[in-house]
C-alpha cells in the first residue's frame, strides 16, 4: 500500500519523538509547513462559548455568533472565504470526538482537494494535541477564561468531564452556569461498550462545602461505575460516601444509564426534578415523572427499603433532558420564570431547525444570561442526550 500524496510529511512529523514536546505554536507552524500550507492559526472556544480565542497568533478573538469562524464552530463544518493575505482561508472545526474545541484557520494560495485533505489531517492532529496537553498546560486555560474563577468553581470544574461526548448511537452534551461562580451543581457522563451513563447533581448550598459535596459524589459515582456496579449499587455507594465523609451534607440528583442496543433507559431520582422526554418535536408530558426518593446522603430517610430503579424504552431520535431547578427558576426578560414548558419549547424549536445538540444548549443557556432583565437565581445545569441507533 502506498501513502496518498501529502501524507508522507505528516507521517514524518508524527514519527519524530521530538515533535511530541513542542509547544502548540511551534507544532502548528511545522505541521503547516510540512504539508505545504502557507499559514495556520488555532482558535479555541472560551469557557462560555462566546468567543474563539487565537492561541498561536496575535490576531483578535472572533465572536462565535456572528463570524464565519463561529459558523464553522456552530455547525462543525468547513467554511471558506477570501483571505486578507491574498489567497483563501479555510475554517475547519477542531473536534475531540463529539466535543467542540474550536476552529483551525488555514491560509493557502488556492484551495484544492489535496489542500482540503491536508487541512483536515492537520485539524485532526491538532485536536488530539490540544486534548492531550490542555490538562497540564495552564496557558490554554488562561486564554479561554474571560474573568477570574471562584475557588468552589475551580475545584468543581477540575472534576467535570468534557461538555460533549458521543458515538454512532448516542450524543450527550451539557452546560453549566454561572461559569465562573458555580457552587454545588455538577454533571457527569461517560460511555462504555454498551451504555451511556449520565449524572446531574445539585448540592445543598452555594459554597466550597457544596462544591466538595458534588465532587465527592462524582468520585463515588465513577468509582462504582468503573468496578462494574449496577445503578442501584452505584447510588448506594454515593450515599455511603457522603454519609461517611460529609455527614452534614447532601445533594439531589439523577443517575441514569441508557442501553445503546435496546433504547432502555434506567434511572434513579434522588429528590431531583424529573427528567424530560422530547419525542417527535413535542414534550411528552410526565413521561419520565416518578415519585422522587430522598436526596443522596440522607440514607436514614429511606428506612429499610431500597431506592426504586425506574425504566422506560426510548424511541430513535428521542432527547432526554436532565437539569437542575436553577434552569426552570431562571427569570426571563418578561419577568416570568422560564418554567418547564418554555424550557422544553426552546429545545423543540431548536431541534426542528436541525441544530446540533451542543449548539442547542449553548444558545439556550445564553438566552437565559443575555437579557438585561434575565437572571439566574441559582446554579443552572442542563444535560441532554439523544438516542440515535441508526447512527
Amino acid at each position: 500500500m502506498t501513502a496518498e500524496p501529502g501524507g508522507a510529511p505528516l507521517e514524518e512529523f508524527l514519527a519524530d519523538p521530538a515533535h511530541c514536546t513542542l509547544d502548540l505554536a511551534s507544532a502548528v507552524a511545522r505541521c503547516a509547513k510540512s504539508l505545504g500550507l502557507r499559514h495556520a492559526v488555532v482558535y479555541l472556544a472560551d469557557l462560555q462559548q462566546r468567543h474563539l480565542v487565537p492561541l498561536t497568533d496575535v490576531t483578535a478573538s472572533l465572536p462565535v455568533d456572528t463570524s464565519l469562524a463561529g459558523w464553522c464552530y456552530r455547525t462543525q463544518s468547513l467554511r471558506v472565504e477570501e483571505s486578507d493575505r491574498e489567497g483563501m482561508t479555510a475554517w475547519l472545526p477542531l473536534l475531540d470526538g463529539a466535543e467542540r474545541l474550536g476552529v483551525l484557520a488555514v491560509h493557502t494560495q488556492s484551495l484544492t482537494a489535496a489542500s482540503v485533505r491536508q487541512s483536515r489531517a492537520l485539524a485532526a492532529l491538532l485536536a488530539m494535541m490540544i486534548t492531550s496537553k490542555r490538562t497540564y498546560t495552564d496557558s490554554f486555560v488562561r486564554r479561554t477564561r474571560t474573568e477570574a474563577m471562584q475557588l468552589p468553581a475551580e475545584m468543581l470544574r477540575a472534576f467535570l468531564p468534557p461538555r460533549t461526548i458521543g458515538n454512532p448511537y448516542v450524543v450527550s452534551t451539557a452546560v453549566l452556569e454561572p461559569a465562573y461562580d458555580i457552587g454545588g451543581d455538577a454533571f457527569d457522563h461517560s460511555l462504555t461498550a454498551t451504555a451511556l451513563h449520565a449524572v446531574v447533581l445539585d448540592a445543598m448550598g452555594h459554597d466550597l462545602a457544596s462544591g466538595l459535596t458534588s465532587a465527592v459524589a462524582l468520585a463515588a459515582c465513577r468509582n462504582a461505575r468503573r468496578t462494574g456496579a449496577d445503578l442501584l449499587s452505584l447510588v448506594d455507594g454515593v450515599d455511603a460516601a457522603l454519609s461517611r465523609w460529609l455527614p452534614d451534607q447532601f445533594c439531589t440528583g439523577i443517575m441514569a444509564q441508557l442501553d445503546f442496543s435496546t433504547g432502555i433507559l434506567e434511572w434513579i431520582n434522588c429528590g431531583h426534578p424529573a427528567p424530560l422526554l422530547i419525542r417527535g418535536q413535542r414534550l411528552v408530558v410526565d413521561a419520565l415523572a416518578r415519585d422522587a426518593d430522598p436526596p443522596i446522603g440522607l440514607r436514614k430517610l429511606l428506612t429499610v427499603r431500597e431506592r426504586p430503579v425506574h425504566e422506560a424504552r426510548l424511541q430513535p431520535g428521542d432527547r432526554v433532558l436532565l437539569y437542575t431547578d436553577g434552569v426552570t427558576e431562571a427569570r426571563m426578560a418578561d419577568g416570568r420564570l422560564l418554567g418547564l414548558e418554555r424550557f422544553a419549547d426552546y429545545v423543540i424549536r431548536a431541534s426542528a431547525t436541525g441544530e446540533l445538540a451542543p449548539e442547542t444548549l449553548r444558545r439556550l443557556i445564553h438566552s437565559l444570561l443575555d437579557s438585561e432583565d434575565s437572571r439566574l437565581r441559582d446554579d443552572a445545569t442542563i444535560l441532554m442526550f439523544e438516542w440515535r441507533p441508526d447512527g
